[in-house]
């Protein structure tokens, strides 16, 4: 069974599943991470996006396998797909304190993000934004909010890094799903079907 794209999110500590479900190669990038919150992080956004796949495939978490693989800089790291179901569309993302997670059929990016305090952040806003949209963007929220829309179609595989203040937003043919966690994240999932946004559960 198969339903319409489901997206989480939560603190880390709210993603209650063992670290057994993780991989070999997930394990060894968890323990990498310098800071404890870091690595909580990493590792409960792993855990959360079996979640989110398992409660649209109607299957138990625990039986999938999440893997990676990136060319140039080999397993663990490039577009995340399931063993399983690697036709399914999955995304998570992480910034300390917060983690999301999205499944779906076609394609699916989520991305978190913190907004800075102070002033824009003109290096950031030169990065991500079209002069468009610059001339609209006053605040750090409004820039971040364009900044993870366009963080998660660069995990749809729509954009890249160095075309982000290049490309003008187009929704066709594409679901966005925000949500905001006070004070200062902001979250954005893109999907090819409406997503529907699930407490955490597992």
């Amino acid at each position: 069974m198969t339903i319409g794209p489901v997206a989480m999110g939560g603190r880390p500590e709210e993603v209650r599943a063992p670290e057994e479900w993780l991989t070999e190669v997930e394990r060894e990038r968890a323990a990498r991470f310098r800071f404890d919150a870091d690595r909580r992080s990493f590792t409960a956004a792993h855990l959360l996006v079996r979640i989110c796949a398992a409660a649209v495939l109607g299957v138990r978490a625990e039986e999938l396998t999440l893997l990676q693989h990136c060319d140039t800089h080999g397993p663990g790291h490039g577009r995340p797909y399931l063993e399983q179901a690697p036709d399914l569309g999955v995304s998570f993302s992480h910034t300390r304190g917060y983690v999301c997670a999205a499944a779906g059929p076609g394609r699916v990016g989520v991305d978190a993000e913190r907004i800075p305090a102070g002033p824009l952040d003109q290096a950031l806003a030169g990065l991500a934004l079209t002069p468009r949209e610059r001339a609209l963007v006053t605040g750090n929220d409004e820039l971040i909010r364009h900044w993870t829309r366009k963080e998660a179609l660069i995990k749809r595989g729509e954009l890249t890094l160095d075309r982000m203040g290049a490309a003008e937003q187009d929704w066709t043919g594409r679901h966005l799903l925000e949500w905001r966690v006070e004070p200062d994240i902001i979250v954005a999932v893109i999907t090819d079907a409406e997503a529907g946004r699930r407490p955490i559960s597992g």
